[in-house]
């Protein structure tokens, strides 16, 4: 995340994208809200159901993903699975909203990355040092809020001469 912040993505170079790209031709352009369309009599995928194949990849690799994190916090897989089946469901929805706050806080995602080498600190340590879950919630906060607040401060100026 921390070399990946600022920066657009590539999708030519994204590796689910190539490989569906080599599982199955996909047309250069969309067929309306088709997933399937004919080229030269042949039968071939539209960028459309790329988009949806990549959402549902996007959704197994944050269930793949919060599995560790959940059990650093408990070992009842009940509340595991239950935790992962509601952060799939909200996922979707919360993406609209980081999207629009990683655009307001422009430094959001480098906070975002030393959460995670926080979190996956704590989990490497566990048999060594025992955090309290109410001082790593703390820490999480912490380092957000200062994120936020560091980015609402450094914002970049809007010239008003040009609204005009």
């Amino acid at each position: 995340m921390w070399w990946a912040a600022g920066k657009e993505p590539d999708l030519e170079s994204n590796p689910a994208l190539r490989l569906l790209r080599w599982l199955m031709p996909v047309s250069r352009g969309f067929d309306g809200e088709k997933f399937f369309t004919r080229e030269n009599g042949r039968r071939i995928a539209t960028p459309l159901l790329l988009v949806i194949a990549m959402v549902g990849l996007t959704d197994v690799i944050f269930a793949v993903d919060s599995i560790p994190a959940i059990f650093a916090i408990t070992s009842d897989p009940f509340i595991v699975l239950t935790s992962n089946i509601f952060a799939i469901l909200g996922l979707r929805a919360m993406y609209f909203l980081l999207a629009a706050a990683a655009a307001r806080f422009h430094l959001l995602s480098y906070g975002l990355a030393l959460v995670l080498v926080f979190i996956g600190s704590k989990m490497l340590l566990i048999d060594v040092v025992k955090i309290p879950v109410a001082l790593s919630l703390g820490v999480v906060v912490a380092i957000l809020a200062v994120t936020m607040l560091w980015s609402v401060h450094t914002a970049p100026k809007v010239d008003d001469s040009r609204a005009q």
